[in-house]
């Protein structure tokens, strides 16, 4: 391995490897997660038909993805859902936002969901959360939301962002897999791509439109409470370790016939592996050449050796 430049090109293939050890006796097994598509009050009746495209583009990727969802439009229904969870859990929020200097909300049909509760309900919760705001102010949800084994994505970097946001219809229509969202070409679409897909749309349409942008969405998943904005990827990688982006590259909604074969169990090692390859590969610098491709080769054989379990 040694000399080897690509080490992520290298982790790819022994990945194949793995999948191609599974693929005669595995099957597409049962994920064990759960997607609460939140769908929000219309305001006005062209964002209720704009929510209602987004809510079947939730859905639809979570049937191809063969996940369990629920749609969800009322406060008391989403406490209750939480309330039951056993498995990782995604929350997909559909619809307005609001920011009244002290509290953030979300607007439903009935009383409106306030970020204080919603972390408070997400506390007892040990397993992973991923929470999508599409709506405007979400990005007043981040910190408060945000922790070990999180993924907060939101359509606004702040709480001031208060207009519609365009984001949430160009994520639900990557979610399901768009090719052109596929930004590393492994055939599924991750939670990051769909994340840095929107983000560019989204200022596409404003440049188009050569209108002021009122949305600016980040992703937060290293549990540090600070966002991340799309301009600072090169392709899927950060320009800079420090920022997010690991994480939600590891999700994906939908998977390819590849991933599909894996159960959740060796998925999560395989995760583990790969992001301690990622934070060898940052300290690469700081260690002897020979030292560097030993730790690299050790944790490429774990990899392998997934397959034969």
């Amino acid at each position: 391995m040694r000399g080897m430049k690509d080490e992520v090109g290298l982790m790819k293939c022994i990945i194949a490897l793995l999948v191609v050890c599974m693929g005669s006796f595995a099957h597409a097994i049962e994920r064990q997660m759960e997607v609460l598509i939140v769908r929000g009050a219309d305001g006005e009746e062209v964002y209720g038909k704009k929510f209602d495209a987004q809510v079947k583009a939730w859905q639809e990727a979570c049937t191809k993805g063969q996940v369990k969802s629920a749609l969800i439009t009322s406060l008391d229904d989403l406490r209750s859902r939480i309330g039951s969870v056993k498995s990782s859990l995604w929350i997909v929020m559909i619809g307005h936002g609001t920011f009244d200097g002290r509290e953030a909300k979300f607007n439903l049909s009935g009383p409106d969901l306030s970020v204080a509760q919603l972390a408070e309900w997400l506390k007892p919760l040990s397993r992973e959360v991923v929470v999508v705001n599409t709506a405007s102010a979400s990005g007043a949800w981040v910190k408060p939301l945000s922790g070990l084994k999180r993924v907060i994505v939101s359509a606004t970097k702040s709480a001031d962002e208060v207009f519609y946001t365009r984001f949430g219809e160009f994520m639900a229509k990557a979610i399901v897999g768009l090719p052109e969202a596929d930004a590393d070409q492994d055939r599924q679409v991750s939670l990051l791509e769909s994340f840095l897909y929107a983000a560019k749309q989204a200022a596409q349409f404003y440049e188009t439109e050569e209108r002021i942008a009122t949305e600016h969405a980040i992703i937060e998943d290293n549990g540090d409470g600070v966002g991340t904005r799309s301009e600072v990827f090169e392709g899927v990688r950060p320009k800079d370790p420090k920022f997010d982006g690991a994480r939600s590259l590891q999700l994906a909604l939908v998977l390819n016939e590849d991933e599909m074969k894996l159960s959740d169990e060796v998925r999560t090692k395989r995760d583990a592996l790969e992001a301690k390859v990622r934070e060898l590969a940052a300290r690469k610098s700081s260690l002897k050449e020979d030292e560097y491709y030993r730790e690299l080769e050790k944790l490429f054989r774990e990899i392998a050796a997934l397959g034969a379990k």
